[in-house]
């Protein structure tokens, strides 16, 4: 949850003198490295709503949570290493003070170490021949395995890996063969044209391929890690530090943070394609329509790039074997500049494409909407929010609650008679957006409270009178949605102009965070990086918070990630629920929960749909939590057979059609006439949104409700 403000105005409340820490521009990585380490301490100590002690309890949470980001498998480092390491448990509070990388380096250099190792062993193990008939088994569950007490017990489990990830290969290809076969007898069947050719492989054959397949996966795993600058790992063991303060306080490298920017705001200045990292080459992915790179019509999908030139006075890259995000960023540039990219065709001809930057949006992080023509004869509007998006630098760039205006307009027009809002899968974003959206759909008043850790209470209140929306409202949620998701779906709970409709509980994230640019503090003109800081705790404007319990919805409709420990609650490091007096606000109108929430109960006894869905939620669930998995090929064929009869009764699942017709706006028809790209997504927008029970469910209970004054 980000609130915008100034960084300087959040200051007022803190001597500015006590946050200057002075220091000399860094001569090299070492010594950037140790000023970040200083900066990021000061600044969780001074700044953050529930500082910690930096001590030895502090050290040793940092450690733990330290060894579950770098090994989590358990895969990397021996039990030798974990020895040495221990000795530093209670050493972490002292060398974030000081500055002292000694551990950093200790762990990252024993890293790297045996990365190279293990590669020389894994092309070993591929080299002899892989005997998938002995009686092994692999601990799924890191919390069960222990560290590899040495070499010759990691290579065992490396082997173990490898073989896993063969039957998984193998496995896929049965599963391939018999959908192949099952679609033949199919045409065959009904006396089809049959263009169907099937490829039956050997089980040797397909061991053969299974093998290929892993070598190059492992390759270039270890390829793309051994790329990986050491500067990148430090972002990682900063964030061990931060977390431990709460989930949400996290070091942003510079890179980390434009990354993060740019999905905020929903936009890139770039030339609009995808780039794509295969075999240690990079590639083209699609291009967005409209975008420099389709304007050229001189690249395409899939050619081979092979330099990039960043500026017109700096000389071509070579970005052959490079990271795919250290390309991106190459191409990525000021709007308006250019950018050449030197890529070989499909033909093997080389091509250089001169483009100028342009602001190319991200479409699939701004709302959109549909008609929903209900089987009750009915016009609905149905509106997806992906993220509460806004751009405080550009006046004219894109937020939320414009766009959920706009939408709202459009479906106006169409005469609907009730509005889903569908928040599910919605993390959050700019808290002043809440309040922008609150008020297109009821008149101005508190939304939400915010306390600071001096205990300040604060509450923020939508001003808008003119709602533009004042009909039936059903919001949906899930266990995914967070953050600003949760401030919109509990103030208009409270005020009782909509239902919320979906799982159980949201996420339960009810902190705010701010950036706090680190050479604000410093006498350097050099980019330290960012930290997202918690700063603020929200509440509803009933005063309880959103921390941990999330938002109950008034009609509850579990799914596959309830039955999954997914949320706040989940997480040691999370800040606790509390509770504060209640703003004063008025009720503006009701609807009759508890009878919607009957009818609707009803319903889903009866929907065979819903039912099979939740039985296949759970069997997932044990699926996930199983601690280990056989790897005799025998056995582990016979365990697959058994889970595809399980799976057998769930397949009704992918046919199911909630007989809803939706209808597209005429601009957008016209659109698809032109924009292939476009129409593939609102094709496949479409077939999604006709699979979910959970909107059919949102639809029949939209056209139950009577508000009643």
């Amino acid at each position: 949850m980000w609130k915008n403000f100034k960084l300087n105005k959040f200051l007022l409340f803190i001597p500015l003198t006590s946050l200057m820490f002075c220091f000399n521009s860094p001569k090299n990585d070492d010594e950037k490295m140790q000023t970040i380490m200083v900066s990021v301490k000061n600044t969780l100590s001074y700044l953050h709503y529930s500082p910690k002690p930096i001590n030895d309890a502090y050290s040793k949470d940092v450690y733990k949570h330290y060894f579950e980001m770098i090994d989590p498998g358990k895969r990397y480092f021996l039990q030798s290493d974990m020895n040495e390491f221990a000795k530093h448990e209670t050493k972490l509070d002292d060398y974030i003070n000081q500055g002292d990388l000694q551990f950093y380096k200790l762990t990252i250099d024993r890293l790297y170490q045996r990365v190279d190792e293990i590669d020389k062993m894994t092309q070993e193990i591929f080299s002899k021949p892989i005997n998938l008939e002995e009686n092994e088994t692999l601990t799924l569950e890191s919390k069960l395995k222990n560290v590899p007490a040495d070499q010759k017990d990691q290579y065992n489990e490396w082997k173990k890996f490898i073989k896993y990830n063969i039957l998984q290969e193998i496995e896929s290809m049965n599963s391939k063969e018999e959908a192949q076969k099952e679609k033949k007898d199919s045409v065959q069947k009904f006396k089809l044209k049959d263009t169907i050719k099937l490829e039956v492989l050997s089980p040797q054959q397909k061991l053969t391929k299974a093998t290929d397949e892993v070598k190059d996966l492992v390759k270039e795993t270890f390829t793309r890690f051994k790329k990986r600058k050491k500067m990148d790992w430090f972002s990682v063991y900063m964030n061990a530090y931060t977390e431990v303060f709460d989930p949400h306080t996290n070091y942003y490298s510079p890179k980390d943070k434009e990354d993060f920017d740019t999905q905020f705001k929903g936009k890139v200045i770039g030339i609009g394609a995808i780039i794509q990292e295969k075999k240690g080459n990079l590639y083209l992915g699609a291009l967005s329509i409209g975008a420099p790179a389709w304007k050229s019509k001189k690249l395409s999908e899939g050619d081979k790039i092979l330099k990039v030139k960043s500026k017109p006075n700096e000389d071509h890259v070579n970005v052959v074997g490079m990271l795919s995000d250290e390309a991106v960023r190459l191409i990525r540039g000021e709007k308006g500049t250019p950018v050449t990219l030197t890529v070989q065709k499909k033909d093997k001809t080389i091509v250089e494409v001169t483009m100028i930057r342009e602001e190319v949006a991200i479409e699939d992080t701004f709302a959109k909407s549909i008609i929903v023509n209900s089987p009750n004869g009915k016009k609905y509007g149905f509106i997806n929010l992906p993220s509460f998006n806004a751009d405080f630098e550009d006046e004219k760039g894109r937020n939320a609650s414009d766009d959920i205006k706009n939408e709202i307009t459009k479906l106006k027009a169409q005469n609907i008679e009730g509005i889903v809002l569908d928040l599910r899968n919605n993390g959050g974003g700019s808290l002043t957006e809440v309040g922008d959206i609150m008020g297109l759909f009821m008149n101005a008043g508190p939304y939400v409270q915010v306390k600071d850790g001096n205990g300040k209470i604060q509450t923020l209140k939508n001003k808008q009178e003119t709602p533009v929306w004042t009909g039936p409202l059903v919001i949906m949620q899930n266990e995914i949605s967070a953050s600003a998701s949760e401030i919109l779906a509990g103030a208009m709970q409270d005020y009782g102009r909509a239902i919320i409709v979906g799982s159980p509980q949201s996420y339960g994230k009810g902190t705010v965070q701010t950036f706090v640019d680190l050479n604000r503090f410093l006498n350097t003109e050099d980019d330290f990086g960012s930290l997202k800081l918690t700063i603020q705790k929200f509440y509803r404007i009933t005063g309880e918070s959103n921390q941990r319990k999330g938002i109950v919805s008034d009609v509850q409709m579990k799914d596959f990630f309830t039955y999954a420990e997914i949320g706040e609650r989940y997480d040691d490091f999370a800040l606790a629920w509390d509770k504060i007096p209640s703003s004063n606000f008025q009720k503006l109108s009701y609807f009759d929960v508890k009878a919607l929430e009957k009818a609707s109960n009803d319903r889903m006894a009866k929907n065979a749909n819903y039912q099979l869905l939740l039985e296949s939620a759970q069997w997932r669930e044990q699926l996930d939590k199983e601690e280990s998995i056989t790897l005799n090929i025998n056995k582990f064929n016979d365990l697959m057979k058994h889970r595809k009869s399980q799976i057998e009764k769930f397949k009704k699942l992918t046919k199911f059609d909630n007989g809803l017709k939706f209808e597209m706006y005429p601009a957008e028809i016209e659109r698809e006439k032109k924009d292939e790209v476009f129409k593939k997504k609102s094709e496949m927008w479409i077939k999604n949104l006709r699979k979910d029970s959970y909107l059919q469910e949102a639809m029949n209970i939209v056209a139950d409700m009577k508000a009643k004054v």
